[in-house]
């Protein structure tokens, strides 16, 4: 299993990378295989519970745990807690209202929020309408709950900057709507959530789990796990330069959530893998690279919607390299074999990721300021 206490070293090798499947896991069986009447009324043992399609446990008894890890990512969650409206925008402001950036450094900035705005809401979205109910096991639908919150805190604080900043919402929002790039990314993630919504829907055959997975696939390896990672880079750049520096505080934080993210999802896919082994087919595998192999062309154009001249030292082919560096990350992490090959453009990310790490939220915020929100500007 993942080391649930460490986060995403962008320079790890795949040779650092610890075994993901806790060994408690391993031809794990529900209760009630054997084929024995099982009282719902009588307590269980840990070994009976099951994340998929185990009914005969009560979903509603969080103890006995059996999922540690599932556990241990909550209880990090928790302790990761911030609020966006506890980060200063008074110098954002400032610089904002100068011409001190540039039409294409604004179009970063904006291209950003208008994904980021959106695509957490798809990832809330997903979790509440699409994932929870199928998940039988309550530590993990423990985890999910926070996560739920935490998405909620994220377009929060989208809200946030957009409000600080004066700019205009509905622009920033309907993005998804309106730019090509963005529209595509959503759509993509979309689909896999339309699959698991149908009401016909179950993971009961192979055939589910396997939709099922695709759509954890989708979520947590491609969503959180590469399309969030190139706007973290461009939002981060500025930040880097000690400019924007309130939206890059926040965009750290949001850094922090999505690395557990990432890793609970990493975690939910390899157990599930683990207890139903007889899903994990080649022709799943050939489906899990070509939606890789999709969303890497769909970011590589993103890339390029956002800074189609270059800005801050960026451009699309660095932004190639480095998706697919990391999707070739997120396939080993699975227990596929990377693709790609690519080097890794922005070795910083790497110790931007430890400081995140290693930053106390709560000794480095600023509480005596006034609300971005509700600040006027002088005419």
């Amino acid at each position: 299993m993942a080391d649930t206490l460490t986060f995403e070293d962008e320079a790890e090798t795949p040779e650092q990378i610890p075994e993901q499947i806790p060994e408690q896991t391993m031809g794990a069986g529900c209760c009630g295989d054997t084929g024995e009447s099982y009282d719902l009324a009588k307590p269980f043992k840990a070994e009976d519970k099951r994340l998929l399609n185990c009914k005969q446990v009560d979903v509603n008894q969080l103890m006995p745990l059996k999922y540690d890890w599932a556990w241990e990512h909550y209880l990090n969650g928790c302790a990761n807690h911030w609020m966006p409206t506890e980060v200063p925008m008074q110098r954002d402001i400032e610089l904002w209202r100068t011409d001190a950036l540039t039409d294409a450094e604004r179009q970063v900035i904006l291209r950003n929020l208008g994904f980021f705005s959106t695509g957490e809401s798809l990832v809330g979205n997903n979790i509440v309408l699409a994932i929870f109910k199928h998940i039988t096991n309550s530590e993990a639908r423990q985890y999910l709950l926070r996560q739920a919150f935490e998405e909620a805190i994220h377009t929060h604080t989208f809200h946030y900057i957009i409000e600080s900043l004066g700019l205009d919402g509905r622009e920033v929002f309907n993005m998804y709507h309106e730019v090509a790039s963005i529209k595509g990314k959503d759509q993509f993630v979309m689909n896999l959530t339309s699959d698991v919504m149908d009401p016909n829907f179950s993971t009961e055959s192979i055939e589910g789990m396997q939709k099922f997975i695709k759509n954890l696939i989708g979520f947590y390896v491609i969503m959180e796990g590469i399309f969030f990672y190139s706007g973290f880079v461009m939002i981060l750049s500025f930040h880097r330069q000690n400019r924007m520096t309130g939206i890059g505080e926040q965009f750290q934080y949001i850094l922090r959530d999505e690395t557990i993210h990432l890793n609970f999802g990493i975690d939910l896919i390899n157990t599930i893998k683990a207890e139903n082994p007889e899903v994990w087919t080649s022709e799943l595998q050939r489906d899990i690279y070509d939606l890789v192999n999709d969303a890497v062309e769909y970011e590589v154009l993103y890339a390029r919607d956002c800074l189609p001249e270059g800005v801050l030292g960026l451009n699309e082919t660095m932004f190639r390299e480095y998706v697919q560096f990391i999707a070739d990350r997120r396939l080993e992490r699975i227990g596929l074999a990377g693709v790609y090959g690519s080097q890794n453009p922005f070795p910083w990310m790497g110790e931007t990721i430890d400081i995140v790490k290693e930053k106390n939220f709560f000794e480095t915020r600023v509480t005596d300021y006034q609300s971005g929100g509700a600040l006027s500007w002088d005419e």
